[in-house]
């Protein structure tokens, strides 16, 4: 059983990571923070959203992709394509059982979201207090997108974001990532990028841009402080 977005590679949490095209950022002031959503400041958990119709068996079988094409269809959305196109290559590569889950997934897709991430809100706030610009670039479908804007609150608390169907470029490919930086008027030397994924960092890195593989809230506020943002340490 292979859970989880094929071609993940190994690094390590709550670092700041600068390398390749990233490492002459190393040690400069950081005057901008980009947060990624899911997992980061909105939890997504597909799982959670199978469990109304499907036994714990088929949900396990469902994220692995290579029964499910679960995130391969992901990534087909949140780089441009339809609910449908998806579903349609699901059926064409995986077979109908797989088609049928994806379907209900995207239909029911609200309950894969299960909350603001703690510490994020609070965070953003105190960012932007110090002087600190704070923006969002995240992998999205276009069509399921909509859904975590209306429900989540914090997404809009943002100076800007990126979402990337709507512009059919996605995370980890280094274009979207220079786009970002155009939309924002904001330098890459100046700026990290906040993610659950260490696939994304490494396509941060490669856009000039330090990275963090988020899993620890606390962590990440000591990681910002020790790096010079002046922002409030937990007692």
């Amino acid at each position: 059983m292979a859970k989880g977005w094929p071609g993940e590679p190994q690094m390590e949490s709550d670092v700041l990571v600068a390398e390749g095209n990233a490492a002459g950022a190393a040690g400069k002031p950081i005057h901008d923070v980009i947060f990624d959503f899911g997992n980061v400041l909105v939890y997504w958990d597909p799982a959670n959203t199978m469990v109304g119709r499907y036994s714990r068996e088929s949900i396990e079988w469902f994220l692995d992709d290579a029964n499910s094409g679960l995130y391969a269809a992901s990534d087909l959305m949140d780089g441009g394509a339809t609910c449908k196109e998806a579903e349609d290559w699901v059926l064409a590569n995986r077979g109908e059982r797989a088609a049928e889950m994806i379907r209900y997934y995207n239909e029911n897709f609200v309950d894969s979201l299960g909350g603001a991430v703690p510490g994020a809100r609070k965070l953003i706030e105190d960012l932007k207090a110090a002087g600190i610009g704070v923006w969002g670039l995240s992998n999205w479908s276009a069509e399921l997108f909509p859904i975590a804007s209306k429900g989540y609150p914090i997404l809009h608390t943002l100076d800007g974001k990126v979402v990337s169907g709507p512009i059919g470029l996605r995370k980890p490919h280094t274009d979207i990532y220079e786009y970002a930086l155009r939309q924002f008027g904001i330098e890459a030397s100046g700026a990290v990028f906040v993610d659950d994924k260490a696939m994304n960092i490494v396509g941060a890195n490669s856009a000039g841009i330090r990275g963090i593989k988020f899993t620890d809230p606390y962590k990440l506020r000591a990681l910002l402080i020790d790096a010079g943002i002046d922002i409030p340490a937990v007692k």
